[in-house]
């Protein structure tokens, strides 16, 4: 699948819509231990991961992948990779984390953040 700069801006504005209207949820059961992890080893807020999701660019951008899962095959997966400072829940200060994230717009303008961890192996990154 042929992607464009312009393309990947046009459905982050969707998405950032619905994370600013709170219509996206990221994935925290049993089958996310990556996401759960991330969350139990670093202080991240509500409002944090807003900022997160809200700062991804098109720069940012690393490929589209198909749906996986049973049922879903006909949905499109958007991974990103996003750099950022976090605090660390059980030592002192901040470290810089190399997140992967991974996620679906529904048709209802919904978001669902399926992946949102810790990078397991670096990105390739199509518009830096």
């Amino acid at each position: 699948m042929k992607v464009t700069v312009n393309d990947i801006e046009e459905y982050l504005i969707d998405v950032k819509t619905a994370v600013n209207a709170d219509r996206y949820r990221i994935e925290l059961n049993e089958k996310r231990q990556d996401n759960r992890d991330l969350f139990a080893e670093y202080v991240i807020s509500e409002k944090k991961q807003k900022e997160i999701l809200l700062s991804l660019t098109a720069k940012d951008f690393s490929k589209i992948v198909p749906n996986e899962h049973k049922g879903y095959e006909h949905e499109m997966l958007y991974v990103f990779g996003k750099s950022i400072k976090l605090l660390r829940r059980f030592s002192s200060g901040e470290k810089p984390v190399s997140l992967y994230i991974k996620f679906n717009k529904t048709e209802s303008q919904y978001v669902i953040v399926i992946s949102f961890h810790e990078q397991k192996y670096p990105l390739h990154y199509p518009f830096k």
